[in-house]
């Protein structure tokens, strides 16, 4: 059995002092490690109860950021809302929402840092804070600048002067803040899109349809505004806000189920009225929303044949600005290209009528400012651009490259309201709205 053993075994052989063989055998640990099993134990136990911290921190810090992206969409309308009225807030409202502002900038800045994290998430949030942030100075800048205002215009009345013999920078200020006033040259840039929200129906199936504000109010309603939408490109209900608060609460005072579809979604509210396209007869038409009554008037040279690129059916395209009430068409003998004609709304006819080099079917959408027609078409996904105008009053016609972010692709509505200088557009089933910002020399 020895020899056996030694075979197994490790051993060094040497001679002793009587000449003798000496065999030196080296026997392995058996100690079992038991200190190192309990460490390592200890260990695991320590990463699994990292690991559930992290993970209750990770739990916690998504509710968190569902709570911080809450907040951010009410500061968003509360922004927008504010950008809508500007004269209904004073200094004190344009502080507490720059503090909450900044405050809630803090909570994602320790969100991050907690995160240790690099996400292009956290940047869209600091970029959407600091855009607030812009908005709400800007809007305040106006609201002291509307102050100087007023006392300028006091001035001149108190001094017997008329608008017209104003110092240069008096005009200046006089066309920057009452809209109305077409002392400038055209447009030069369009703002960032202010999105409000989906559809008062909720529903992004509602992609065509029109919103915005009435471009000749009567007394009492200058801060109503209207929408109306469906799954197609026709209309069967409008419905009315007494303000742009209420719009977004989807509290309607009135609708109509109109009797007479709308075909098309270029439509517009002038002077409570409903100015649409009706289907059959193929015609323009009008709802007077005070009497209720409907009319209509057939215009020969319309076509149906020239609609614009993001939608089927927009064959007449009215519109309103400073000098009045308009619709755009194409017809056969223009080739497609875009006619513009002047509405008389007392009779409801045709006063002039001016051609254009504008294909209609090139373009996404037009809209008139100051008796100009602007002609936008899409240069990517997410780029809109205004390529053209055309002067009724000195019948010139620019190209032009006046780009400006869209929310979504395609959109079924864009017009100017000569009362506040806005674009309204139906852009995908959602509200949105842009500043328009004019030359003025």
């Amino acid at each position: 059995m020895l020899p056996f053993l030694m075979l197994l075994l490790p051993a060094l052989t040497s001679v002793g002092e009587l000449g003798q063989c000496v065999c030196h055998v080296y026997m392995p640990d058996t100690t079992f490690p038991a200190n190192r099993v309990q460490h390592m134990q200890q260990v695991s136990k320590d990463l699994l109860l990292e690991v559930e911290i992290q993970i209750n921190q990770m739990v916690s810090y998504e509710g968190k950021l569902d709570v911080y992206l809450k907040e951010l969409m009410d500061l968003t309308v509360r922004v927008s809302m504010m950008e809508s009225n500007p004269d209904n807030y004073i200094k004190l409202d344009f502080e507490l929402l720059r503090t909450e502002l900044t405050e809630f900038e803090s909570l994602v800045s320790q969100l991050k840092d907690s995160l240790n994290s690099t996400s292009p998430l956290f940047d869209s949030l600091y970029t959407e804070i600091r855009n607030m942030t812009l908005i709400v100075n800007q809007l305040e800048t106006i609201d002291k600048s509307n102050l100087d205002v007023i006392r300028i215009d006091q001035e001149i009345w108190d001094n017997g002067l008329k608008i017209g013999n104003c110092p240069a920078n008096t005009n200046i200020f006089l066309s920057m803040f009452f809209p109305g006033n077409c002392n400038h040259t055209g447009i030069i840039s369009i703002s960032k899109p202010m999105v409000a929200q989906l559809n008062a129906h909720l529903n992004p199936s509602y992609q065509y349809g029109g919103w915005g504000k009435d471009s000749k109010p009567v007394r009492g309603y200058e801060s109503m505004h209207f929408y109306g939408a469906y799954t197609t490109p026709h209309v069967y209900d409008l419905y009315l806000y007494s303000n742009y608060d209420n719009l977004l609460l989807r509290s309607s005072f009135k609708s109509y189920d109109l009797q007479w579809i709308s075909y098309g979604n270029n439509y517009i509210v002038h002077g409570n009225t409903l100015y649409y396209q009706f289907g059959s007869p193929f015609s323009m038409a009008k709802l007077n929303m005070t009497t209720s009554k409907y009319e209509y008037r057939v215009i020969t040279a319309a076509s149906q044949r020239f609609s614009y690129s993001y939608s089927d059916n927009q064959y007449l395209d009215f519109a309103a600005d400073e000098a009045g009430l308009w619709v755009m068409y194409a017809s056969e003998e223009s080739k497609g290209k875009i006619i513009i004609a002047k509405i008389d709304d007392k009779s409801f006819g045709i006063e002039n009528e001016w051609s254009t080099g504008a294909f209609k079917q090139l373009a996404g959408n037009a809209f008139m400012a100051c008796g100009v027609m602007y002609a936008t078409r899409s240069v990517d996904l997410t780029t809109e651009e205004i390529y053209y105008s055309y002067n009724t009053m000195t019948k010139e016609e620019k190209h032009l490259n006046i780009r400006f972010p869209k929310f979504q692709e395609k959109y079924s509505n864009l017009d100017y309201n000569p009362t506040d200088q806005k674009l309204y557009m139906y852009n995908n089933g959602y509200y949105v709205s842009y500043n328009v910002k004019f030359n003025i020399e």
